[in-house]
């Protein structure tokens, strides 16, 4: 490997030492770094901007790798990147958690070693293609390698969401909204509001309602294969869409969110032996 595109947290308040160690890796002339749209502003000269058409990455087959510095919300906004490049993302984790980071800053030295090597693994992480469908017509898509969040907004009282799976009926539910998550992001807000952990390498999808007025409405996990619509009702205000943690379009009465598993995927780098199970025994302090 040896172009590699960076992505920086923002608000990292010590980018000075990111800056230092990327600019001593490429001493010897033998790597090209490039900056993601959105960190060009931060860049110094030693990080050239990648090219641009029509305000977004064109597909670039010389990127090699994303290197992502921040945490787990950094790596989900270089999403994108990753699918117009087709490179994959490693993570360095600079956040909290960090559930898909695979190193840290003092180890970079040899994961880069690592990378020109050829000691690494790619896993492929699922993603789901959500569509806001209003009076038959779609006026919102977006792709989520986490989740997609239905909820109430500035609504004071609970929302009204029917969900079906390919045609047929699930059941109804009143509550302040519902996470559809992949298995990726079974471990984000999905958790939080009760769904079970997937493995990464699964292809399913979870949808966890977030505080239902009746007890015994629980998350479900549904197969890839199904085609998942959530009809919504009952809204005394706007409710909104989130794709990934951001907001993306507002949801009106009787707007329908359908979500299906993605064709595409988004690849990341693996280099240690560290299995998921021992990353969530660390992370999450499992059965501790």
């Amino acid at each position: 490997m040896k172009n590699f595109a960076i992505c920086i947290n923002p608000d990292i308040s010590d980018k000075q030492s990111i800056f230092s160690l990327l600019e001593s890796l490429r001493e010897g002339g033998e790597i090209n770094f490039y900056s993601a749209i959105a960190g060009q502003a931060l860049i110094p000269g030693i990080i050239k901007p990648l090219p641009q058409r029509n305000g977004r990455h064109p597909v670039c087959p010389n990127i090699d790798c994303i290197l992502v510095f921040g945490g787990d919300g950094t790596i989900l906004r270089a999403k994108q990147l990753a699918l117009d490049t087709g490179a994959p993302i490693l993570g360095i984790n600079l956040g909290y958690l960090g559930f898909l980071s695979e190193s840290v800053l003092p180890e970079i030295a040899s994961s880069m070693q690592n990378l020109k090597l050829g000691k690494y693994k790619l896993l492929h992480r699922m993603l789901i293609n959500c569509q806001l469908k209003r009076n038959g017509q779609v006026i919102f898509k977006g792709l989520a390698l986490n989740d997609a969040v239905i909820y109430k907004a500035n609504s004071p009282g609970l929302i009204h969401v029917r969900i079906k799976a390919s045609g047929r009926y699930v059941f109804d539910t009143r509550c302040d909204g519902v996470v559809a998550c992949t298995p990726t992001g079974s471990t984000a807000y999905s958790l939080s509001a009760g769904g079970p952990i997937l493995a990464p390498q699964m292809k399913a999808i979870v949808l966890s309602p977030l505080n239902p007025h009746i007890l015994s409405i629980r998350p479900m996990v549904f197969p890839s294969s199904e085609r998942l619509m959530m009809k919504i009702h009952g809204l005394q205000q706007t409710a909104m869409l989130q794709i990934d943690g951001e907001n993306s379009c507002p949801i009106m009465e009787g707007d329908e969110i359908h979500v299906t598993a993605s064709e595409r995927s988004v690849p990341f780098i693996k280099l240690s032996n560290r299995t998921f199970y021992q990353i969530l025994r660390n992370k999450l302090h499992l059965g501790k």
